[in-house]
């Protein structure tokens, strides 16, 4: 008798088959048992408005988590950058598996950098398009630093809309992350790989989060197979930060945390956190680093710490109303 198939509710985006087709394969590998994907549309996904006008926090995993709560399916995969940063008691985060490259891409005209960009625009100030707050007060401020002008432009849609702009000449570049561009096999298209040191991610960018039901202890310990440990310190540094600035997934910070090897022996995680306004003219940027966290407790202690950091140098006031 064929062992009954586990439903893994997923979104219906390019980028989010993509991502679940993965994990569903690796879930196969692990457990012998088929895997099926339910899509599932999520407000998010209908919603025309800026993330940030919605709130951002939430939009495209409250349906996947009502339908894990329905018992409707058994395990849901999330982009975690889109995960609220509390979890709720009824599910359990059964694994966050290893990242993926978590920095933003630049997918310009002509083959162009962002440098080049600036340098190289018919009308003299190039538009960047991204939907993101985190990004255009980043992408801003670097301008600024460097003695550029930019202009970005709030957009929305997948990742073939996106790009599509720029192919049709409404836009001279979009930014997107380069993890969703390498899981639809669009890599190719990059012309430029943003820097860290310019465009820290969105809190967990990169990685993907497992989710199922809290009872089921027993899927739970299968999933958990998937988890890289590295990884889940990591985001969890970082979402932990996003929770004690009280920010939503749409709210313009930015975090990063690095695993700091020597040799083969990583000695450290250094987290970096920034907030700014989306004109560039104010960032609140630090860093932190100490010895590598061995349970999330710890993790969560190092985000709270450099958020607290943070706020005495004015982050707070780079949220509001004109932060978004």
């Amino acid at each position: 008798m064929t062992e009954k198939a586990l439903r893994l509710g997923t979104r219906r985006s390019r980028l989010a088959m993509a991502q679940s087709g993965q994990v569903a394969e690796a879930v196969r590998e692990l457990t012998g048992r088929p895997v099926e994907l339910v899509e599932i549309t999520t407000y998010g996904d209908t919603s025309r408005e800026h993330l940030a006008q919605i709130g951002g926090t939430g939009v495209f995993v409250a349906a996947l988590r009502e339908a894990l709560a329905r018992d409707e399916v058994d395990f849901a995969v999330h982009s975690l950058k889109d995960l609220p940063t509390a979890q709720p008691a009824e599910l359990t985060l059964a694994a966050v598996p290893l990242r993926e490259d978590p920095r933003d891409a630049l997918v310009a005209r002509d083959g162009l950098t962002f440098a080049e960009l600036a340098a190289d625009s018919p009308t003299g100030v190039p538009r960047i398009g991204t939907g993101s707050p985190r990004r255009m007060a980043q992408l801003n401020a670097y301008a600024r630093s460097h003695g550029m002008s930019v202009q970005t432009v709030p957009i929305r849609g997948n990742v073939d809309t996106r790009i599509g702009y720029v192919h049709k000449g409404e836009l001279d570049a979009v930014v997107l992350a380069a993890a969703g561009l390498n899981r639809v096999g669009r890599s190719d298209e990059v012309t430029e790989l943003l820097s860290v040191d310019t465009v820290l991610p969105a809190p967990g960018q990169g990685a993907l989060a497992i989710e199922c039901a809290a009872h089921n202890a027993s899927l739970a310990a299968a999933l958990a197979e998937l988890d890289d440990p590295y990884t889940r310190v990591a985001v969890t540094a970082e979402r932990s930060l996003l929770a004690a600035l009280e920010a939503g997934c749409s709210a313009p910070v930015g975090a990063l945390a690095d695993l700091l090897a020597d040799g083969q022996i990583v000695k450290e995680m250094r987290l970096r956190g920034v907030v700014g306004t989306t004109d560039g003219s104010t960032l609140v940027q630090l860093s932190t680093t100490g010895p590598v966290p061995e349970t999330e407790t710890q993790a969560m202690a190092l985000g709270r710490e450099l958020a607290a950091e943070m706020l005495a140098k004015g982050a707070a006031g780079l949220m509001g109303e004109r932060a978004l």
